[in-house]
């Protein structure tokens, strides 16, 4: 239907009348390609790119392995393994007194409220090594009578105290550390003395700022339960886990393979499927909707409800299916829209399909390369883990003054070892010499921000750099496919190692070139959202639009970036040049297929999108069945979790990232075939002498087709 109502020369003619200099060199730039009998495809004889890039990135390959070594060298993990006390102590390391107490007790859990906290991350009370934590309620005046449970107290004392010393709440435990237990089992708050020492009236006292106190820290207290709920049904499920991610490759690698051999009739079971998924979820959400009518508390709204850290409460109101159902609704509409004013590109876009799975039969090896990249991107992130660690683990325990009184030593550094006998200690006899945090006034420990920005840097530049290794390698391998004229004899025995050893050997700089010009954008990216987050409390409404301006603009340029690095690395892949050679041969080859790009590719890549939409949805949806415990015969199978979403959404994601991993090889396969269709429609003509390189069946469909048909011959 289009291409009776839309006559792109004419459009041309129009374009040159009317727009700018600039934008009709951009459509028409470039010379295009002369017929060459000699061009077989990836040129063999080629040389070394983009030195300059090389040398500076194995420069600072090697800076970065110097970093490591200086952070292992210095850092000390133990520091985020272990709790400290306040004298520095590592509570339950091995080989030190301490073996035996792995939990840290604060002395007054409130004064963790303190705003100093948040200035200096250590809570203003004295902190010590226990072997548990309390597990039952008492009052000063019962630890005086009852000398058993003095006893029983004393473990949460420091050294020499008498039975003057107070009680303490029941506690829990959380990241190796004892916090009080605020709700009873009736939901109620627990109330209790929690100071030091007492004077014998304290208890009514420190009662009062025990309930002020309570109010700041129950949010916290319940976002840390959520998150121990969290780890603790990872601990009963992460096989169930692991399994759905095996069924979701597995699903993935079946769809490729039935893609491969049946990719006509795959696509339409794909897009018939989709439709189908996301219509049983529409009616599933209407299904709870209705379910919820009349059930106490379910017609709460959302913005009366707030925030609350148990997810599963919003799964009990009525208008959070309805969102839901609407979500999926618009979803389900945007795609039939989409599907039907593409309906006759559709046919187009498989036939691309079905020819990047003829070049992926011939080049099967090219299925299992996403596990090798998988590998590179796990030591890299390894690597910048385990480095990130040591560095923030480098730093020196540092001591200060803390009182409960005035005094003119508060917050200074003080020495612990003699601190008693101090002058300090003499002006404020009510003082303590605590652990506060680590640092250190060494020069290391002035460029310590440095370095941890330099971590990260070199863990986008890394990433970035294995990715483009990934995406020249598939590309190199399926142009050798489409430009051997009698396949797969032309072909080389090992596309894609000889692909991958021509990227290493000759374009290691471009490579590094294409991926530091990413990292780059990302980095200032990062840097931005640090700026917002700093800025969360600001109320300057300009400074906020500049900022939230920024941000979406960097974010267009990371999108161009990656679109204009990945067909580069396929230019460079065929013809071997330079990573700025490269990037506007691949830029004004588009520019002069700009239709085809939005006809051919686009629509081939929401094809394969719905591929994978697929493939999350019915992992998803067998997912939520069997952890929520809907179908009654899993009932006894699925493990008992606080949260039955937290399985539910790690397979979700995970099915996603395995499937997107499948799935960009076809998707790197279609962007290569189609730089290479675009070329060998100004290469060829179709003519005995110059034939035409593409498959018979996508060269009829093109030829029905006014906009994608050439124009003249070449």
């Amino acid at each position: 239907m289009c291409g009776k109502c839309f006559d792109w020369p004419l459009v041309r003619k129009a374009l040159y009348k009317w727009c700018s200099p600039f934008t009709i060199y951009l459509l028409s730039a470039g010379e295009p390609r002369k017929y060459d009998p000699t061009f077989k495809g990836p040129i063999h004889s080629r040389g070394c790119t983009d030195i300059a890039c090389c040398v500076l990135f194995i420069v600072a390959i090697l800076a970065y392995v110097a970093v490591g070594i200086l952070a292992w060298s210095q850092g000390d993990p133990r520091k985020v393994i272990y709790p400290t006390d306040s004298r520095g102590q590592f509570c339950g390391h091995a080989g030190t007194p301490l073996e035996k107490k792995p939990l840290l007790f604060y002395f007054n859990i409130m004064k963790c409220a303190s705003p100093m906290v948040l200035l200096e991350f250590q809570c203003p009370t004295t902190q010590m090594c226990v072997a548990k934590c309390p597990d039952k309620f008492m009052t000063l005046v019962k630890a005086r009578l009852i000398p058993s449970e003095f006893e029983y107290y004393k473990q949460f004392c420091k050294e020499g105290v008498t039975n003057q010393m107070v009680s303490q709440d029941p506690g829990l435990t959380l990241t190796r550390r004892c916090f009080p237990a605020l709700a009873g089992k009736d939901g109620s708050i627990t109330v209790g003395n929690s100071s030091g020492f007492d004077d014998g009236t304290g208890t009514i006292r420190e009662a009062k700022d025990l309930v002020d106190g309570v109010k700041n820290a129950t949010v916290v207290m319940e976002a840390r339960q959520v998150v121990m709920k969290v780890f603790e049904d990872y601990t009963h499920s992460w096989y169930w886990i692991l399994l759905g991610l095996v069924i979701a490759m597995l699903t993935s690698l079946l769809f490729i393979v039935l893609l491969r051999f049946l990719a006509g009739i795959m696509v339409w079971v794909m897009i018939v499927m989709v439709i189908l998924v996301i219509g049983y979820g529409i009616f599933h959400c209407y299904m709870e909707y209705a379910a919820l009518k009349g059930a106490a508390g379910s017609n709460v709204t959302l913005q009366d409800l707030g925030f609350q850290t148990d997810i599963t409460v919003y799964l009990q109101i009525r208008q959070t299916w309805l969102a839901f159902m609407i979500i999926l609704a618009i979803v389900e509409v945007v795609i039939i829209l989409i599907l039907i004013f593409l309906r006759k590109r559709i046919l187009i876009a498989i036939a691309l399909i079905k020819e990047a799975s003829r070049a992926i039969g011939h080049v099967m090896s090219s299925l299992f390369y996403p596990l090798f990249t998988f590998l590179l991107l796990a030591m890299v992130i390894a690597y910048w883990a385990v480095t990130a660690v040591f560095l923030s683990t480098s730093n020196e325990p540092v001591y200060k003054v803390f009182n409960e009184t005035e005094c003119m030593h508060s917050r200074m550094n003080c020495e612990p070892a003699n601190f008693s006998t101090s002058a300090m200690k003499a002006d404020c006899q009510d003082s303590e010499c605590l652990f506060a945090f680590y640092g250190g006034e060494t020069a290391y420990h002035k460029y310590l921000i440095g370095l941890q920005f330099y971590n990260v840097f070199l863990f986008f530049w890394c990433a970035n750099f294995v990715t483009a290794l990934g995406q020249m390698t598939l590309a190199g391998a399926f142009s050798s496919y489409y430009w051997a004229f009698v396949k797969p004899d032309d072909m080389p025995a090992f596309p894609v190692f000889a692909a991958l050893g021509r990227s290493l050997r000759y374009h290691t700089g471009t490579l590094a070139f294409g991926s530091l010009i990413l990292s780059i954008v990302q980095i200032i990216r990062v840097l931005l959202e640090y700026i917002d987050h700093k800025l969360k409390g600001a109320h300057n409404k300009c400074t906020r639009f500049l900022l939230c301006c920024l941000k979406c603009c960097f974010w267009c340029l990371e999108k161009f970036v990656k679109f204009l690095n990945r067909n580069a690395y396929i230019m460079v892949a065929i013809y071997g040049k330079n990573f700025c050679t490269s990037a506007k041969d691949a830029f004004f080859l588009l520019m002069r297929n700009m239709i085809r790009v939005a006809v051919l590719d686009k629509v081939t890549d929401f094809l394969l999108f719905l591929g994978k939409l697929l493939i999350v949805g019915i992992v998803g949806i067998f997912a939520f069945f069997f952890f929520s415990g809907r179908v009654k015969a899993f009932e006894d199978t699925a493990p008992h979790l606080h949260y039955y979403w937290v399985p539910i959404l790690t397979v979700v994601v995970g099915s996603y990232l395995i499937a997107h991993g499948f799935f960009s090889v076809y998707a790197m396969c279609v962007d290569t075939l189609f730089l290479c269709f675009c070329e060998d429609l100004e290469r060829n003509d179709g003519s005995a002498e110059r034939p035409y390189l593409m498959s018979s069946t996508l060269h009829d469909i093109l030829w029905e087709d006014k906009d994608l048909k050439p124009d003249v011959p070449v």
